[in-house]
């Protein structure tokens, strides 16, 4: 089974750069996407009509923000959307699928902001969304896909030192994402990569993405009990359309 993820950067904008022509071609049993940035009623009819794919999608409350979609060839035994203190939020960054052998979760973390104005939010999401998580793998082994928002270790982005109190790459943040870790949970593309100078996030700035200074901030992560099972994590750094480029994930499941 292979599953897709990608950082949209708003669907609309992405399916005007070939977005539809990217899910044909991969023809994945699913895609996970964040930063949707529309409401259910303004996602391109093409994708809402796409054949053999059920739609769970979980859009912000506020217009063109946020949100994330997941499309499945198999229909989940359960979806819920969002996770635990964290309702109120509304801006659409968890899905959960349920299926008969393992939870699926779709995440668009929360960014910190500029001179981190939301680092202490961002530490209490990181919180939750763990318990969230560890509360799927108590029952069965959890697969989470998406935008992180942090680069783990300075192996994954390209200046580490320069960045080392901007956001994705805080003391706090690295943190949050090693609490999984130790919670025995697998990045997966390290598995098969332990190389350098691979990225999955560029600024619009500078070049950055024709010159590779970019930051890897979108993950495959699975509980420990699948580590035999995947048989493939990639980074797809030659698809554009969006400032994000796809990951993909192949398991035996």
């Amino acid at each position: 089974m292979k599953i897709t993820s990608w950082n949209l950067n708003g669907i609309r904008a992405c399916y005007t750069k070939g977005l539809m022509e990217f899910i044909k071609r991969e023809n994945s049993e699913i895609y996970c996407f964040q930063e949707i940035k529309a409401c259910k009623d303004k996602i391109p009819e093409s994708i809402v009509n796409l054949e053999n794919y059920h739609k769970y999608t979980n859009p912000a409350e506020r217009k063109g923000y946020s949100g994330t979609m997941i499309l499945s060839k198999k229909e989940a035994k359960n979806v819920s959307f969002g996770i635990k203190n964290q309702e109120s939020l509304n801006e659409g960054r968890v899905i959960t699928l349920e299926f008969e052998d393992y939870y699926l979760v779709n995440v668009y973390t929360p960014n910190s902001k500029q001179q981190l104005l939301r680092l202490e939010f961002r530490k209490q999401w990181d919180l939750d969304f763990t318990n969230h998580i560890l509360d799927l793998d108590e029952i069965k082994p959890v697969i989470i896909c998406g935008d992180l928002n942090v680069a783990h270790k300075e192996i994954d982005l390209a200046n580490p030192k320069n960045n080392l109190r901007n956001p994705g790459f805080t003391t706090e943040e690295r943190m949050g994402f090693q609490r999984l870790i130790d919670s025995q949970f697998i990045d997966c593309f390290r598995i098969f990569n332990k190389e350098p100078n691979n990225y999955t996030w560029w600024s619009y700035r500078t070049n950055a993405r024709s010159r590779n200074v970019g930051w890897r901030i979108d993950y495959f992560l699975a509980s420990q009990i699948l580590k035999e099972k995947i048989t493939s994590s990639r980074i797809h750094a030659d698809v554009h359309g969006s400032d994000h480029c796809p990951v993909s994930l192949e398991v035996k499941i």
